[in-house]
């Protein structure tokens, strides 16, 4: 038996099961197309009864959903501590111009892009084509710069 036969027997319950534990229907989608891909290099899953082969792949789904939510957790907790302090935000946009011009253009896109824009590391990315936590280095190198260049001049 191929891994498109046990998901054309399982469909059902795995869509079911995914959509009860996952935020919305992409991310379910997400669980159960990470779980059909495990099943083809999982040799052994193929002799299971059904109620096993089920078991498994609730239990990978599962696991993949929490590993998710850990890492959305870090990247959340890496981005806010890189956030301006409310002091350094209160500059007119005329000031924050004219300091992000001390930047390179590449950083200072990235600053603009982060709090002007709103966009997270991982939308950044994309657009840029580089991983979030390149983004999230950039933006930490380019804080400390601004941060710098507000020392030196108050």
């Amino acid at each position: 038996m191929e891994a498109s036969d046990l998901y054309e027997k399982l469909k059902k319950d795995l869509h079911r099961f995914a959509l009860s534990i996952a935020r919305h229907e992409q991310e379910a989608n997400d669980l159960v197309q990470d779980a059909i891909l495990k099943a083809i290099n999982e040799k052994q899953l193929h002799s299971l009864p059904e109620y096993k082969q089920r078991a498994w792949f609730f239990r990978v789904m599962k696991n993949r959903l929490i590993d998710d939510r850990r890492k959305e957790k870090r990247m959340m907790e890496w981005e806010d501590e890189f956030d301006l302090s409310e002091q350094e935000a209160v500059f007119s946009h005329l000031e924050m111009t004219e300091l992000l011009s001390h930047l390179p253009q590449e950083l200072s896109d990235l600053i603009f892009k982060r709090y002007w824009l709103g966009l997270s590391s991982q939308e950044i990315g994309r657009q840029l084509e580089l991983p979030a936590a390149t983004v999230r280095y950039k933006l930490h190198i380019a804080i400390k710069r601004l941060r710098r260049i507000l020392e030196e001049d108050f």
